[in-house]
């Protein structure tokens, strides 16, 4: 196993932990990491984009003008896609830009993620920021501690007061183990894991 310290919130040393080689110094291959982040992206596409056809157009089906002897171009009923208020003919329709990947690749990107901000010296451990009140000056003091901008923070769990804190910070997202994903991983320059978070993504992650 990999040893990394742990550090308080003024960024000194406290102690040290382990973390598994099989979550975090694993073969990192950008083409899987790839895949997994354009399925994250194509399911949070909409697919509400839609025209109404001739058929879903209200309107009289009675043809407008006898067909010759008028001098003008033939014409059916007033729902014609040639017409201003008719239907359209090709236009996009409600559809699910879902992509479907194996459960055994995704979880093998979030180690690569995971594995990726390890190897390149942007992962940190810390004990806990020890904010008493939600306070987005004393949060900020606490990264400045670190050392660290444009950061996820993962915690092990529900933690109102540094969500909250946090959230007026341009570049820092908190999630919970539970919500931890490849893009956000990939998205921000460092990680920052709170030490009781190792364990819920070593069980999450090896079962």
């Amino acid at each position: 196993m990999a040893v990394i310290d742990v550090v308080n919130s003024k960024g000194e040393t406290v102690s040290q932990t382990d973390l598994p080689d099989g979550v975090f110094n694993v073969s990192v291959k950008p083409e899987v990491l790839h895949q997994v982040v354009n399925m994250q992206l194509a399911r949070r596409r909409s697919g509400t984009a839609a025209v109404k056809h001739r058929s879903d157009i209200k309107g009289s089906t009675r043809k407008l003008f006898r067909q010759k002897g008028t001098g003008r171009a033939r014409r059916g009923d007033i729902k014609s896609p040639l017409l201003r208020g008719g239907g359209v003919v090709f236009g996009p329709d409600n559809r699910s830009y879902e992509k479907r990947i194996p459960k055994k690749v995704r979880k093998l990107a979030l180690k690569m993620a995971l594995s990726s901000r390890y190897q390149s010296e942007k992962l940190t451990v810390v004990d806990g920021f020890g904010l008493e009140r939600i306070r987005t000056k004393a949060f900020a003091a606490v990264l400045e501690a670190l050392g660290k901008k444009n950061v996820l923070i993962i915690t092990d769990g529900k933690d109102e007061v540094l969500e909250l804190s946090s959230r007026n910070l341009p570049g820092t997202k908190v999630l919970r183990t539970d919500g931890l994903n490849v893009y956000d991983i990939l998205k921000y320059e460092h990680l920052v894991l709170i030490e009781p978070s190792i364990q819920q993504i070593e069980g999450r992650l090896q079962k």
